[in-house]
C-alpha cells in the first residue's frame, strides 16, 4: 500500500500521526454519517489500532457475518483494495443505545473500559415526526448512557458528539458556544420515565417552546446534558448543518440518505412534487458529509490535545457564506441538471417550483398535486388497476410540511472555530481533511449529487441516461399537450359562458326595451 509520505510530500500527517495505535468506539456507525467516518478513519488513518463499532445483534447471525455485510458497502472497495487485511481493525460490539448499560455484555464492557482512547458518538433519532418518547429515549438517555460509559474508561482522550446546528431554531444566530435549554434534561428523562403517552402529548407542544418539532427539541437537551459534564470528560459537540452527498470522498455524490434534500430531489425529480413552500432568497447551510467528517475527526484531535480545558468545545459545521447558494439558486440549478441526467422513471415530467407565498402553495397543491392524482387514480381504477397517487401525494404533503419551517426561515451559523480548524493544519492534513467549502465547486457537486442518487439510491447506472432522456422528451410533450388540453378547455369553457352571458344580456335588454316600447304605446294613448 502507497505510504501517506509516498503520497502527500515529505510532510506527515499530523492527524494521522496522532490517531495511531488508537482505540475508537463509534456509535451509529451503520448510519449515512457513521460509515463515513469509519471508511475515512480506516484510509487516511490506516495505523489506528482498531474500531470498535456499537452495533445492535441480529438473530442468527454471527459478528463475523454481521462485518462482512456491512463492508460489503461500495464506499469500503477502496480501502479493501489497498489493503484486504483491513478489516481486522473493526470490532463489533453488540448493543444498543436504548437498553439499560447499552445493551453490552460485561466481558465487553471491560474491554471499551480498558482501551477504548476516542468516542465518537453518532447515533440519534433523526425523524421529525416523531412523538416526545422516543426521540428523549434515543437522543437524551441515549446520550446519557454513552458518557456514563466514556466516565469509566481509563484511557479516554476526546469524547466527539454529534449535534447538529437546528437545535437552536429559536436563535437568528447561532454561536460556537453552549445554549441552555429552557427545561431541565432531567426533568425530562424523568416526565419520559413516569408519564404515559397521551400526558406526554398533551404537554409536548407547551415543552417545545417554538422549536419546531420533538428533534431540534431531544438535539438541544443531549447539548445541555452533556455540557453539565463539564470539566468530568474532554468533549466537544459538533454541529453540522443539512448534511448532504459526499464532495469528494470516499465517492463523489455517493449517498445514502434519504433525509434533507436527497427526498426532495427524488420526488421533484419523479414529478410528484411540483410545489414547495419555500423563500428561494434564504441560504441552503448544507454541508457535505465528508466536509462534516473531516471536521469531526480535526475537532477530536485538537479537542485532545488541550485536556486541562474545562469547557465543553462548541463547533458549527456549516458551508462557507461565501460558497452558499440559495434554495431559488439550488432548485434552478438542480432542474437544469436533472434534464441533462433525469431519472430512467417519472411519473410525469418534472417542472416543480418553489413560492413563499402560502396562498399561491396551497392553490399549486390542489392544482398541481391532487387534482392530477385523484384523475390519475380513476383512471386506473378504469383500467382495473390498484390506485396509488393519491396516496403517494398525502405522504409528499406530510414531507414537505415537516421541512417547510426549514426552507421559510433564515438563520446565521457561526463558524469561526470550523474555519479555524482547516486553517491550522499542514499542508498534508489541508489536503487529507480538507474542511474548506470556498474550494467547492457548486454546480459540479450538485451534478455529482444528482448522479450518485441515480447510482447509489435508485440503482441506475450511467448506461440508462440516454434512454431516460427519450423518456424525459416523451413526457414533456405529454406535459405540453395535457396543458394544452387544458388550456383549450378552460378558453372553450370561458366561450361557452361568454356566450351565455351575451345570449342572457341580449334576452334582457330585448325584454327591457319592449317594456320601454310597452310603456310609451300605453303613455300615448292615455294621452
Amino acid at each position: 500500500m502507497q505510504s501517506l509520505d509516498e503520497k502527500w510530500g515529505e510532510e506527515k500527517s499530523q492527524i494521522a500521526t496522532w490517531y495511531a495505535g488508537k482505540n475508537i468506539l463509534i456509535t451509529g456507525a451503520t448510519g449515512f454519517m457513521g460509515k463515513v467516518l469509519v471508511e475515512k478513519l480506516l484510509r487516511s488513518c490506516p495505523d489506528v489500532k482498531g474500531l470498535y463499532l456499537l452495533i445492535r445483534s441480529k438473530r442468527g447471525l454471527s459478528p463475523e457475518v454481521r462485518k462482512e455485510q456491512y463492508l460489503k458497502c461500495v464506499i469500503f472497495n477502496n480501502c479493501l483494495e489497498l489493503n484486504p487485511e483491513i478489516g481486522k481493525k473493526i470490532h463489533l460490539i453488540g448493543g444498543d443505545v436504548l437498553e439499560d448499560n447499552l445493551g453490552i455484555k460485561p466481558d465487553d464492557r471491560n474491554v471499551l473500559i480498558q482501551t477504548i482512547d476516542v468516542v465518537f458518538h453518532c447515533a440519534a433519532n433523526v425523524r421529525f415526526d416523531q412523538p416526545l418518547r422516543p426521540m428523549v429515549q434515543m437522543n437524551v438517555m441515549g446520550t446519557q448512557k454513552v458518557l456514563e460509559l466514556a466516565s469509566a474508561m481509563e484511557n479516554l482522550k476526546v469524547f466527539v458528539h454529534v449535534s447538529t446546528t437546528f437545535c437552536q431554531c429559536n436563535e437568528q444566530v447561532v454561536e460556537e458556544r453552549a445554549y441552555q435549554a429552557h427545561r431541565n434534561p432531567y426533568e425530562i428523562i424523568n416526565m419520559v420515565k413516569t408519564m404515559d403517552d397521551d400526558e406526554l402529548a398533551k404537554v409536548t407542544p407547551d415543552l417545545l417552546n417554538g422549536l419546531p418539532n420533538t428533534y431540534a427539541f431531544s438535539k438541544a437537551l443531549s447539548e445541555d446534558l452533556i455540557n453539565r459534564y463539564g470539566s468530568k470528560l474532554p468533549i466537544v459537540i459538533t454541529r453540522p448543518s443539512i448534511v448532504t452527498a459526499a464532495w469528494k470522498e470516499p465517492l463523489p455524490g455517493w449517498i445514502e440518505s434519504i433525509n434533507g434534500p436527497t427526498g426532495l430531489m427524488i420526488g421533484g425529480a419523479r414529478g410528484v412534487i411540483r410545489t414547495m413552500y419555500c423563500n428561494p432568497d434564504n441560504s441552503s447551510t448544507i454541508i457535505p458529509v465528508d466536509t462534516a467528517i473531516n471536521g469531526m475527526i480535526v475537532a477530536a484531535v485538537q479537542r485532545a490535545e488541550n485536556p486541562k480545558s474545562p469547557a465543553v468545545e462548541f463547533i458549527n459545521m456549516s458551508t462557507s457564506t461565501k460558497s452558499l447558494q440559495t434554495w431559488g439558486e439550488c432548485i434552478e440549478t438542480g432542474k437544469r441538471l436533472f434534464y441533462k441526467t433525469p431519472l430512467s422513471f417519472s411519473l410525469w415530467y418534472p417542472n416543480g417550483d418553489i413560492t413563499k407565498s402560502y396562498a399561491y402553495f396551497k392553490f399549486c397543491v390542489i392544482f398541481f398535486h391532487y387534482l392530477p392524482a385523484y384523475f390519475l387514480d380513476f383512471l386506473l381504477i378504469l383500467f382495473r388497476r390498484k390506485p396509488f397517487l393519491v396516496k403517494v401525494q398525502n405522504k409528499v404533503s406530510v414531507g414537505i410540511k415537516l421541512v417547510q419551517y426549514y426552507t421559510t426561515k433564515e438563520w446565521v451559523f457561526e463558524t469561526h472555530k470550523f474555519e479555524a480548524l482547516h486553517s491550522g493544519l499542514n499542508r498534508t492534513d489541508s489536503i487529507m481533511f480538507n474542511m474548506d467549502t470556498n474550494q467547492l465547486d457548486f454546480e459540479q457537486y450538485l451534478h455529482n449529487y444528482i448522479l450518485g442518487i441515480r447510482k447509489y439510491m435508485l440503482g441506475e447506472s450511467d448506461t440508462t441516461i440516454p434512454r431516460a432522456r427519450s423518456i424525459l422528451r416523451i413526457l414533456y410533450f405529454l406535459d405540453c399537450t395535457v396543458k394544452l388540453l387544458f388550456l383549450c378547455t378552460v378558453l372553450l369553457l370561458v366561450w361557452t359562458q361568454l356566450g351565455s352571458f351575451v345570449q342572457r344580456s341580449d334576452n334582457i335588454l330585448h325584454s327591457a326595451l319592449k317594456t320601454i316600447y310597452m310603456y310609451r304605446n300605453k303613455s300615448t294613448e292615455t294621452l
